[in-house]
């Protein structure tokens, strides 16, 4: 019934002049696959001899995606971006569907989609939503394993110094709007959407001044800029959020309080366990204030019963501690109502990334995992329909560009 459906030129033509330079070819057969089977389509081919390049009307009319109906395309982008691999995401749409599809064809897809997909995506403006109460911005990196080829001159942790991974920066923005009855605040449910990419620390803070445009930035009352410590997300939210409150993720701050402890006290000694737990319950009720002006009155007491590796510890933890005073003044952050926990990237590392990426024997290339880690924030947000609209001008645009701008004619 689809198969004569589609075929019906009176209900949905592909009669197009050919253009100059252009022949034209009559019932032209494709095997096209749809949610109920494949199907054989006919239709109208036009060839350029001089470009040595070709189109099918009834292919863009159809929005055919590799000799998929755009339902099905969608299908496969979801089963690919969700499951542990290729091969698995065939496995559950044959289980779902009863459609029998090559794993390559997937990957095969999602390189073609993914690039147009991005484009759509940053073409998006913010929706027409009310004033967003707290608005809040994250970001983090971890290592994705690639192939060998990808991490030539790549410094990393192995005894030779070199890396088996390559670092991806992830970015999420969440809202806050109520609290709950203990004043503990809340995040706002099916809120959070993530931006993802191999390029660096500038692309990610780029990305995400974008991606929280779009989610109502420019009209948030309060914006707040979470972060585990490290010197490039902190120069992101002064360059694309700099009226952001900074606050460092009280987790972290509790790692350095515990390595400062140690380094006083001697590692893993009953002593040094309730300093760190005394100067973290204290933090969280005020600041880092106490812990600063406490470790330095330890040290110079102690200084002689200490060596070198302990007074460069110290040094270096106090230092941490004085960089961040003003991101870590939890008290009056949790008198605001403000999340002190950077928990919701750090969770995104998991589960948009490690989830996907880091399956045993998987090795990736730059471009593969970027086309679907892309495609993956999309559809664990808000805009994969949005931007699935969106991709049609952005489509039509490159098949002109490419009818008229093609190498061999130049």
């Amino acid at each position: 019934m689809v198969e004569g459906l589609l075929n019906d030129r009176a209900l949905v033509s592909d009669d197009q002049p050919a253009a100059p330079l252009e022949t034209l070819f009559f019932d032209r057969a494709r095997r096209v696959q749809t949610l109920f089977g494949p199907i054989q389509l006919h239709r109208r081919y036009y060839y350029h001899k001089a470009s040595h390049t070709g189109r099918c009307p009834l292919d863009e009319a159809l929005d055919l995606v590799r000799g998929c109906t755009p339902a099905l395309a969608r299908l496969i982008c979801r089963a690919s971006s969700t499951c542990g691999s290729y091969q698995e995401a065939a496995n559950d749409l044959a289980a779902y569907t009863g459609l029998e599809l090559e794993s390559r064809h997937f990957g095969r897809l999602i390189t073609e989609l993914a690039p147009v997909l991005r484009a759509a995506h940053a073409t998006l403006s913010a929706t027409d939503e009310p004033p967003i109460p707290v608005f809040y911005v994250s970001s983090d990196g971890t290592g994705v394993p690639m192939r060998r080829e990808e991490l030539a001159g790549i410094k990393g942790r192995q005894p030779d110094g070199s890396s088996r991974t390559r670092e991806v920066k992830l970015g999420c923005v969440f809202t806050q709007t109520s609290r709950d009855a203990e004043g503990n605040p809340l995040r706002d449910p099916n809120s959070t959407s993530y931006v993802g990419t191999f390029e660096g620390c500038r692309s990610i803070g780029s990305l995400l001044r974008q991606e929280a445009f779009r989610r109502g930035y420019a009209k948030a009352r309060q914006t707040v800029y979470l972060g585990d410590g490290a010197a490039w997300v902190w120069e992101n939210s002064r360059i694309n959020f700099p009226d952001a409150v900074q606050i460092l993720d009280f987790f972290h701050a509790s790692q350095h309080a515990g390595e400062l402890a140690d380094a006083l006290c001697g590692s893993g000694t009953e002593q040094a366990k309730e300093l760190r737990s005394s100067w973290c319950h204290q933090m969280k009720q005020t600041s880092s204030k106490p812990i600063i002006q406490k470790a330095k009155h330890m040290a110079l007491a102690n200084t002689d019963n200490l060596d070198q590796t302990q007074r460069e510890t110290i040094r270096r933890e106090i230092d941490y501690f004085q960089t961040n005073a003003k991101r870590t003044r939890y008290g009056h952050f949790r008198e605001k109502g403000f999340f002190i926990g950077s928990g919701v990237v750090e969770a995104g590392c998991k589960t948009v990334v490690g989830r996907r990426f880091k399956q045993s024997g998987m090795f990736w290339s730059q471009d593969g995992a970027e086309d679907l880690l892309s495609l993956r924030c999309l559809l664990l947000g808000p805009h994969f329909d949005s931007a699935w609209k969106a991709r049609s001008p952005i489509l039509s645009a490159q098949r002109e560009k490419n009818r008229r701008w093609s190498p061999s004619l130049n």
